[in-house]
């Protein structure tokens, strides 16, 4: 029988139904784990990618709630440990909202809308899934999804760039306290990730990001994927605290 790299690991991916975490959820099935895909609105995309990963011969479910609701965040994780037997080794970070709104004029309500969805379900699901790893044998890993915009901020994302700084840091604050548990907190921060129909709406952004990466291209949901895989993996076993880039290169770019 093959190994893989993450066989009899139980694995919760946040935001599942988007492009990024339906691609993590399929490496990380691929890689054996068995998966459950959170989502809040796009069930059927959920099921579906469910459905794709168990009709592939692995094991699927689907948990949904807003998780800008802290009670909310520690049921979904709770579900997912239900379903795994009582195990949960990998939690993954991904749920996010990027809406594009200038400073000025921005309302404190918009701000929290974006910090609580971005930046507060990650401290709140990281408190559940850390006390169900840290009572298990051989702890667990969590991986935030966050963003170069961590330290390269963009016009009109204000409260999305401050939001994935303070993922980076939560992730460092967290591999600290979690460390002695057996648990490992790292973040991947992507650059531009494509999509369908992303040239098409920003024609302009796009080309201006080819021109400037190294590596000469946008990159894909599967090479934030691949790096969640790496990271929750036995091969990143001394790897905690740490903010892995997957951006083609593009912040070696000089900015002057």
């Amino acid at each position: 029988m093959t190994k893989h790299l993450l066989d009899g690991q139980i694995a919760l991916v946040t935001g599942a139904s988007g492009g990024i975490g339906r691609a993590i959820a399929r490496r990380l099935a691929a890689e054996g784990a068995a998966v459950a895909l959170h989502c809040r609105t796009g069930v059927r995309a959920a099921h579906e990618a469910a459905s794709g990963i168990t009709a592939g011969g692995g094991r699927a479910t689907v948990v949904q709630g807003d998780l800008s609701d802290e009670e909310t965040c520690h049921r979904v994780v709770r579900e997912a440990a239900d379903w795994g037997g009582g195990r949960l080794t990998a939690l993954v970070d991904n749920a996010a909202v990027q809406p594009v709104q200038p400073l000025p004029g921005m309302t404190a309500a918009d701000w929290r809308a974006v910090v609580d969805t971005n930046l507060t379900s990650v401290f709140a699901c990281t408190q559940a899934a850390a006390e169900i790893m840290s009572a298990q044998s051989g702890g667990g890993t969590i991986t935030h999804i966050a963003s170069i915009e961590a330290t390269h901020p963009a016009l009109g994302h204000a409260h999305y760039s401050t939001a994935k700084a303070a993922v980076v840091m939560h992730a460092r604050a967290a591999a600290l306290e979690y460390g002695r548990l057996g648990i490992r907190v790292n973040t991947v921060s992507p650059g531009l990730i494509d999509r369908e129909g992303l040239a098409a709406d920003w024609p302009e952004g796009v080309r201006r990001w080819q021109e400037a990466v190294p590596t000469g291209r946008l990159g894909s949901a599967d090479d934030v994927a691949n790096a969640v895989v790496f990271l929750a993996s036995p091969l990143a076993s001394w790897i905690t605290g740490h903010d892995l880039v997957v951006d083609g290169g593009v912040s070696a770019r000089p900015t002057w």
